[in-house]
């Protein structure tokens, strides 16, 4: 109980005349009414009359109007929406809304004279190209850029109030951000339960999504919903709590073994679930979405169902220690329960150690999907061969969708599709537009980031090709690349080993170069479910620390990133497992990867000379699987198994040795030459 760190313990509720306050040391936490002084509204709007000639975008100058007439002097937006997702509905891309940035992660800090965007390395260009008029890029995790709560502290000293939305802040981050203001000056932190964005967007608003939930199927969720709620009871048991409220789309929908529509390419639904030990499993959701089949379903696990909003009352009238993970509930959640007991949620690793049924769909589910992306690629070498002046960056994302729904059992892109050609491929996240995506041709390296939704399983993988003739620079580069994916893929490595220890193994080939990428090596995958998930990761934060165990799935995605020039990245999701030494070593408790992706690796970009043997017999091992897997799906389309074919040979066949005859045959030229020079 002791890892449990409970902060209702450091709160003090106190009341004033004009508004109520949740103080933490020095700084105030303000709910209610805002206390709108006169001296202070009068200073906020010298500072917009000071600054009116740096803006000149009418939603920031609409919102710092709405921020004085609440008596505010700035306010922060974060990405979220109400359960801290990493992929919003569009109703709550505030921040891209505001600001023009529409990369999913981003923390938008707006003062009375500054707006500022915060976003990790994989957004920096896709943020510069973005971001509108009156907009600043702050570079997170450069040195000389402060974090969000730092800035935070020292811009709203002395006094000053900056807000938020309640509702769609993580209870991590607001008590961060009041130590901050603690530790820099005394500000405060005022606490809303509405945006006044919203008020800004007006009618152009979407709507809240509306889409049916549905019943994800025994047969690929290999537990059903019952035993997965037992199983979080007895966990809750033990650490001594009475309720678990859960926020987290993907886990609710992982306990309750259903699916919904409500986010593009996340097939969760708005709900939140509070699951007391004793007594009915309560699922807050708008009641219209649950048809009778859903209902039958959820009946039988013994769930009640509640309105959407129900959430907050029902946490603050619940008795006991109520269990919230701070970093996926809202301040807004935490603060309505009256006992909170804030520890990592149980299901996320419950969730993250997928079971046979999982394991066997992931693996079914990859083999259709590696052959839909042969299929892509067959058909846009084609077109490129063919001189087809219409293919570009979205054709390429057409052709990716159109082979992938040919599965009947596919129903949605698991994220948008990052087609990025020669330059654009250096910005990570990239997503084109038709209105100026690049033509894709056979001059430069094509970087592709795909993956799909199926009933049975997860997919995500990326391919750098180049339909021509690569420079020696660029397969440099991608060889760098290459072997680093292949020394992660080929590591062993003890049990309680976490990701970041295992993290050199893919960047140390361009280490040796001076060179790196600057986002993590890999992530968790959901079964049917998100294509990013915790707890597990393989990066350079060491903070993380949860060991890789057996049944986790995680990408190994190394790239490299030149930027206006060109991108490569190379990734297969990998399972772990249980290492086999022999019957001398039958009880060694090691680890280490199985392939779940099955796609050519483009080897018109490999520099051979720089591969070693081991690696050599790596490569044309896994395409040996490649193709015995994938042949039987692509029977009926010989432009795609002679691709398949053509891109898994092996690696003596593309680059044939030369032979005795070869060599006598250049000497000789080369004598000829020098005859004919004299």
């Amino acid at each position: 109980m002791s890892r449990f760190i409970s902060l209702a313990a450091t709160l003090v509720l106190s009341t004033t005349e004009n508004s109520q306050a949740l103080r933490i040391g020095g700084s105030s936490v303000l709910f209610g009414k805002r206390n709108f002084a006169i001296s202070r509204l009068f200073s906020s709007f010298s500072q917009h009359e000071q600054s009116q000639q740096v803006r000149s975008n009418p939603k920031l100058e609409s919102l710092r109007r709405e921020l004085q007439a609440r008596g505010v002097d700035g306010m922060i937006i974060p990405s979220d929406d109400p359960h801290l997702s990493e992929y919003v509905a569009a109703c709550f891309e505030r921040r891209a809304y505001i600001s023009g940035f529409t990369g999913s992660a981003g923390t938008a800090v707006i003062t009375m004279d500054r707006a500022l965007v915060w976003t990790d390395s994989r957004y920096w260009l896709q943020a510069e190209a973005e971001l509108e008029a009156g907009w600043e890029l702050q570079r997170s995790g450069s040195i000389d850029v402060p974090s969000v709560s730092d800035f935070v502290g020292k811009e709203f000293a002395d006094g000053k109030v900056v807000a938020i939305d309640a509702r769609v802040t993580s209870a991590k981050l607001a008590s961060t951000l009041v130590e901050a203001l603690n530790k820099f000056g005394g500000g405060q932190l005022e606490c809303w339960q509405e945006n006044p964005i919203d008020l800004i967007w007006g009618d152009q608003r979407p709507q809240l999504p509306s889409e049916k939930l549905r019943v994800h199927p025994i047969e690929y969720a290999g537990e059903s919903a019952s035993d997965k709620i037992e199983r979080v009871r007895t966990i809750m048991r033990k650490n001594g709590a009475t309720a678990l409220a859960i926020s987290a789309l993907d886990e609710v929908c992982w306990l309750l073994n259903i699916r919904g529509k409500d986010v593009d390419c996340n097939p969760v639904g708005l709900s939140y679930v509070v699951l007391n030990v004793d007594g009915p499993t309560i699922l807050c959701v708008d009641v219209s979405k649950v048809d009778n089949q859903v209902a039958a379903h959820l009946e039988k696990a013994g769930v009640i169902l509640q309105a959407y909003d129900a959430i907050l009352n029902l946490l603050s009238t619940k008795e006991g220690k109520v269990w919230l993970d701070p970093e996926k509930s809202s301040h807004a959640l935490v603060t309505a329960a009256t006992s909170p007991l804030l520890a990592p949620s149980p299901i996320s690793l419950l969730k993250a150690v997928k079971n046979a049924a999982e394991i066997q769909g992931m693996r079914h589910a990859h083999i259709r999907d590696g052959a839909a992306v042969v299929r892509a690629f067959a058909t846009i070498n084609q077109r490129i061969q063919e001189g087809d002046t219409t293919l570009d960056e979205c054709s390429v994302d057409e052709e990716l969708c159109k082979a992938r729904k040919r599965d009947p059992l596919f129903f949605e892109p698991s994220f948008p599709t990052i087609a990025g050609f020669g330059g654009n491929g250096a910005i990570v996240h990239y997503v084109a537009k038709p209105e100026s995506c690049a033509r894709v041709d056979a001059s430069n390296l094509l970087l592709v980031d795909s993956g799909g939704q199926y009933l049975d399983g997860t997919t995500d993988v990326t391919r750098t090709f180049h339909f021509g003739q690569p420079t020696a620079e660029e397969k440099d580069a991608f060889t760098r690349v290459l072997k680093g994916n292949i020394a992660l893929d080929s590591a062993v490595f003890p049990s309680t080993t976490p990701g970041c220890a295992i993290d050199a193994f893919a960047r140390q080939h361009l280490w040796a170069a001076g060179l790196d990428y600057g986002h993590g090596t890999g992530h968790g995958v959901g079964a049917a479910l998100n294509v990013h998930e915790g707890p597990q990761s393989i990066s350079p934060r060491f903070s993380n620390l949860q060991p890789l165990l057996p049944g986790m799935i995680v990408s190994n995605e190394p790239g490299f990133y030149l930027p206006n020039r060109f991108g490569i990245r190379i990734e297969n999701l990998l399972l772990v497992e249980t290492a086999s030494f022999g019957s001398n070593n039958a009880n060694s408790q090691f680890l280490r990867f199985s392939k779940l992706t099955h796609i050519p690796i483009d080897t018109n970009c490999i520099n051979v000379d720089m591969l070693n043997e081991s690696e050599r017999k790596w490569l044309d091992e896994y395409h040996q699987q490649v193709e015995e897997k994938l042949t039987p799906l692509l029977s009926d389309d010989p432009n795609a198994l002679a691709w398949l074919q053509r891109k898994c040979r092996p690696l003596n066949l593309v680059f044939p040795p030369p032979s005795e005859k070869t060599i006598d045959e250049e000497k000789k030229v080369e004598e000829d030459i020098v005859v004919t020079a004299r």
